[in-house]
């Protein structure tokens, strides 16, 4: 059996959080995980940017066979929305350019898949993400959401029909 390599994306437009881990039959391995946080000060423009070329620079890196992104919680602040919408747009765009094939997953599916309940808080999140890939060691909120996104794909990808390896 072959293992598959997984990126999880949250994308956010101050933090987005990305994790890596493989599937080999039912067993997740944790590979990396992190943030991309550009500085608050530069340009949105450049601020994109930023997050084009450290997701890209994760591809490259890392090699994942699969991505998958958090769908956006809608704000009530529409201007607010659109920015965290041309974040995630980064999320999707760059492992599509690399080839990937990209899931979308809603944040109560996430914490659904990772916690029990879709209902679940960050914290619950991350606990849950320190058991199933102790090797991640403590993660900050985001990157363990990215870690979440990742394993939500894995154990939906087979319903999904992600690749024939699966």
């Amino acid at each position: 059996m072959t293992a598959i390599r997984i990126l999880g994306l949250d994308p956010g437009l101050r933090r987005t959080g990305w994790g890596v881990i493989e599937i080999e039959g039912a067993r997740l391995t944790h590979v990396a995980h992190g943030v991309i946080a550009p500085k608050d000060s530069l340009p949105f423009a450049e601020r994109l940017l930023a997050l084009f070329v450290g997701i890209s620079e994760i591809v490259a890196l890392h090699n994942p066979h699969e991505a998958a992104v958090e769908e956006t919680f809608m704000n009530n602040n529409a201007a607010s929305a659109l920015k965290l919408g041309h974040a995630r747009a980064m999320a999707l765009v760059v492992p599509a350019r690399a080839g990937l094939p990209v899931a979308e997953y809603a944040a109560t599916v996430v914490k659904k898949s990772v916690v029990g309940t879709g209902a679940a808080d960050k914290t619950q999140v991350a606990f849950m993400i320190a058991r199933l890939l102790p090797k991640a060691g403590p993660a900050t909120a985001d990157a363990a959401d990215a870690l979440a996104v990742a394993i939500a794909h894995a154990h939906a990808r087979k319903a999904r029909s992600f690749g024939a390896a699966a």
